[in-house]
């Protein structure tokens, strides 16, 4: 518990239940979270108090500045994806007024050169979008003084970004199926598998790769590539067509609201969008498909009761583990958890081989003593 300014007899005599506490249980255990879904990504937004146009702006404008250093700097389009995503995890944890935008994105960029080993140094991230903004005169070098200050706050916030990806350094990137797929569509250099990379790019600024695996990205990325053109394409591989479909509308969505702030956008009118919409609608209509995927847990949320323990924190999880399963022990030999129930019911093969063995060493006991 944090001290108090001015601490008082009182407060040494306040019990844990009367006391606020601060950050989660000592006995919490956080583990990394490899997709989130739509339900989530909105509880964490309400819990941070955060309109849906400021989320737009805010979202929009550092996977922009991830994009522009990224090619100022011959990044690959892997460092982009792995920086987008600790961008994303990273906002949805943290209040706007702990940050600037402009710091997590550079943070989140100089977090994913070290990830995917393309090292770039904090001060060379800020030079590189210092430069894109003024002329060739007005250029600087990544060892000017002006740069020390920012560089120090991205060592600062890099940690807070591994932190909130729960420091799982696992990534996806969905161009490598992608192209392999658009290879076997047959799909033109200049055309569709130009239109497919643009695509894949602006799926970083929604919520999709958040969301979504590496076959759906990919085959949503070709299909819409494919309606844009005109090309029918084949059938679904390794996935549903309901997360196709949701990754689909997210990309329409982005196309439909801010289509000038995407690579793609600007050459297609507004009416092409629109009438892709207006068909996947009418598809998902007739399969009943929902727009978002829910967590099995959310089916049975409203008929569990609230107990103690169980409030969600930042709308991810409980801020304490649930106890363990009473009777839980495990095999010296094996890390094999068994219970006396399904020892009594003969349904473990290692509380067989356990009392077994115990028998043997009980039959040679009593053996020796006999002999004596």
């Amino acid at each position: 518990m944090a001290p108090t300014a001015s601490p008082t007899n009182d407060s040494r005599d306040r019990t844990p239940a009367t006391s606020s506490r601060v950050g989660p249980h000592p006995s919490y255990i956080e583990l990394a979270k490899p997709y989130v879904l739509q339900s989530a990504i909105q509880r964490c937004l309400v819990d941070l108090a955060m309109s849906d146009a400021k989320e737009d702006a805010v979202r929009l404008q550092g996977v922009a500045y991830i994009d522009q250093v990224r090619r100022a700097l011959q990044l690959p389009v892997r460092t982009f994806n792995t920086a987008v995503i600790y961008y994303h995890k990273f906002r949805l944890l943290h209040a706007e007024n702990e940050y600037s935008w402009e710091g997590a994105a550079a943070a989140a960029l100089f977090t994913a050169c070290k990830i995917e080993d393309t090292l770039k140094k904090s001060r060379e991230v800020l030079a590189a979008y210092y430069n894109s903004k003024v002329g060739v005169g007005e250029q600087l070098s990544s060892d000017d003084p002006r740069f020390e200050n920012h560089s120090k706050l991205i060592l600062g916030l890099e940690r807070l970004m591994l932190e909130s990806a729960g420091f799982d350094f696992r990534n996806r990137y969905p161009q490598k199926v992608m192209v392999k797929l658009a290879r076997a569509l047959r799909f033109h250099p200049e055309r569709e598998a130009t239109t497919m990379w643009n695509v894949s790019l602006d799926m970083y600024r929604t919520f999709a790769p958040l969301k979504q695996t590496t076959p759906t990205m990919a085959i949503a990325c070709v299909e819409l590539a494919a309606r844009l053109h005109e090309k029918d394409t084949s059938e679904i591989w390794n996935t549903t067509r309901a997360e196709i479909m949701e990754t689909l509308l997210d990309l329409l969505d982005l196309y439909t609201h801010h289509r000038v702030n995407t690579a793609l956008g600007p050459y297609y009118s507004l009416e092409t969008f629109i009438n892709i919409r207006i068909t996947l609608n009418d598809e998902a209509s007739a399969a009943n498909i929902p727009r978002y995927a829910t967590y099995a847990s959310e089916a049975t949320a409203s008929d569990t009761k609230a107990t103690n323990g169980t409030k969600a924190r930042n709308g991810i999880g409980p801020t304490s583990p649930l106890p363990p399963p009473p009777y839980a022990c495990y095999s010296r030999h094996h890390l094999t958890r068994y219970s006396p129930a399904a020892e009594k019911r003969n349904r473990n093969p290692w509380a067989e081989r356990h009392r077994a063995v115990y028998a043997r060493r009980e039959a040679g006991a009593r053996g020796e003593e006999s002999g004596r």
